[in-house]
């Protein structure tokens, strides 16, 4: 019963009601509650998306219908050079809710689990669980840690997580359908799907709702909340009520700004999108044809329209239930995602679609609305960032590797890091004794410098040099035509990662 213990007044009993409802079960809790606290420390709001790479309006995506995630920006902070650790689910999101490097934390695939890779791992203290032991009333609805396996952290929430597990393909009208009714037999998901169906066919219409409801009923005379709501679009597949595919003309969805790889990359900075290829309807190893790509284009556009309607959904309860001038809202998405650039489709690289990441943090206590900064910032500083912002930073883990940016909602324009640090493995989808390399990639403010290194003896086998001054698509490997910027940006690859 310890970690019902700081469940506050009346919010119990109204999430038990909602939870029955989603769960089509009946359920009777006597919960022991503590009292209110009655302090006036911020609430705290995080949504993750998905796989969602910066296609959003306050983002300057030619082609996102996004006006809810523009409304959030317009009201808060947009950080236009924030980068993740490693461009996969897993590895992501154990760094930056645990405030670990990958290579601390000892997370670089899809199946293992920080507790028992990093070090002291059972004693770790992450995010929402330094938040809820300073009195937070702390709850997870959706993906916040990984899905794979039994992923829930009783540690780090109130209660237990919910629409936290299964994957993504059971998350599709198709696999919810009995299979002697399915309109087609496959063997394991259509890559889209376009139903004129409710949001809440889907699992992130159903997490809106809930936590729209959390919100709504949360008294507004107990302890501050800390409501983690992690969204499971616009990962593959992309599905999305029909609704949201017709805000769209396919024929009006730009193509990649880059469509054919990089002049001179090394092939192993490349790989085969094998994550879509798992999918029905497409080919296994051929090139994707024209009329498919521009299928993709159109559903992924379609399922981050769709996350946008859950994120003003709950913005909207946010605003109804009073509690919105005391609650700072953090929106973020575990990494980016390429949708044909360079021919990649999918995630799982070093290159910057895959490594940079939307942010956008609203603290209804300052005035720096409708702000932008482009000061590096990485994933890792999000813990100590949301801490400090919360005013509980004095007694922060010790080994926290991230940096507290809480002073750039204050003064945007400031520098507060050098560079920013991402690694991904070559090839990711595949046995670990199939993994060749390690890609090491800094990223300063003008420059995106790669180091391919051997798993076997570390031997430096490739190296990547992208100028963004110029280049912001990384159209171009350059690393032989600045020399001086390589022998300059090698010295602090190799000393982060301890080459």
């Amino acid at each position: 019963m310890t970690r019902l213990l700081s469940l506050p007044p009346k919010i119990a009993f109204n999430h038990i009601a909602a939870t029955c409802r989603w769960f089509g079960t009946l359920a009777i809790a006597v919960l022991f509650l503590r009292p209110a606290l009655g302090d006036d420390r911020p609430n705290v709001l995080l949504i993750i998306a998905d796989d969602l790479n910066c296609a959003i309006g306050s983002y300057g995506d030619p082609n996102a219908i996004t006006p809810n995630l523009d409304a959030l920006a317009d009201r808060g902070l947009v950080f236009d050079r924030a980068y993740c650790q490693q461009a996969v689910c897993n590895p992501s999101r154990s760094s930056f809710l645990t405030g670990l490097r990958p290579n601390t934390v000892g997370v670089d695939d899809l199946r293992k689990g920080f507790r028992e890779t990093a070090p002291n791992g059972d004693s770790l203290v992450t995010l929402p669980q330094h938040i809820k032991n300073h009195g937070y009333y702390c709850q997870d609805i959706g993906k916040i840690f990984h899905n794979m396996g039994d992923t829930q952290d009783r540690q780090s929430w109130s209660m237990d997580e919910v629409f936290h597990a299964g994957t993504h393909a059971a998350d599709t009208v198709h696999s919810n359908t009995p299979v002697a009714l399915r309109a087609r037999k496959i063997k394991k998901a259509p890559v889209t799907e376009t139903l004129d169906v409710p949001d809440t066919a889907y699992r992130d219409g159903q997490i809106s709702r809930l936590a729209a409801s959390v919100i709504r009923d949360y008294p507004r005379d107990s302890a501050p909340f800390f409501l983690g709501v992690g969204f499971w679009r616009p990962h593959l597949p992309f599905v999305a009520p029909k609704k949201y595919w017709d805000l769209y003309d396919p024929n009006q969805i730009s193509a990649p700004v880059l469509n054919n790889q990089p002049t001179d990359v090394p092939e192993i900075a490349m790989h085969i999108s094998k994550e879509v290829r798992s999918y029905d309807g497409i080919p296994k190893q051929a090139d994707l044809p024209p009329e498919i790509q521009q299928h993709l284009r159109h559903g992924y556009y379609a399922s981050i329209s769709f996350l946008d309607a859950q994120v003003g959904l709950i913005l909207r309860a946010l605003e109804g239930s009073g509690h919105q001038d005391n609650t700072i809202v953090a929106f973020v998405s575990d990494h980016g995602f390429h949708i044909g650039e360079k021919t990649l489709w999918g995630k799982t690289s070093n290159f910057e679609l895959d490594a940079r990441v939307p942010l956008i943090i609203a603290d209804p206590r300052t005035d720096q609305t409708g702000q932008r900064t482009n000061c590096l910032t990485e994933l890792v500083d999000l813990y100590p960032t949301l801490a400090s912002l919360a005013g509980i930073a004095n007694d922060l883990p010790d080994n926290l590797e991230g940096t507290n940016v809480a002073s750039l909602l204050k003064d945007p324009d400031q520098t507060l890091k050098q560079a920013a640090f991402t690694q991904h493995q070559h090839p990711f989808y595949a046995s670990r004794k199939s993994w060749i390399a390690w890609g090491y990639s800094v990223r300063t403010a003008d420059w995106r410098y790669t180091q391919w290194r051997s798993i076997s003896d570390n031997a430096l086998i490739a190296e990547e040099l992208y100028d963004h001054r110029s280049d912001s698509t990384e159209k171009q490997n350059v690393f032989d035509q600045f020399p001086d910027v390589v022998k300059r940006l090698s010295p602090i690859l190799t000393s982060h990662f301890q080459l």
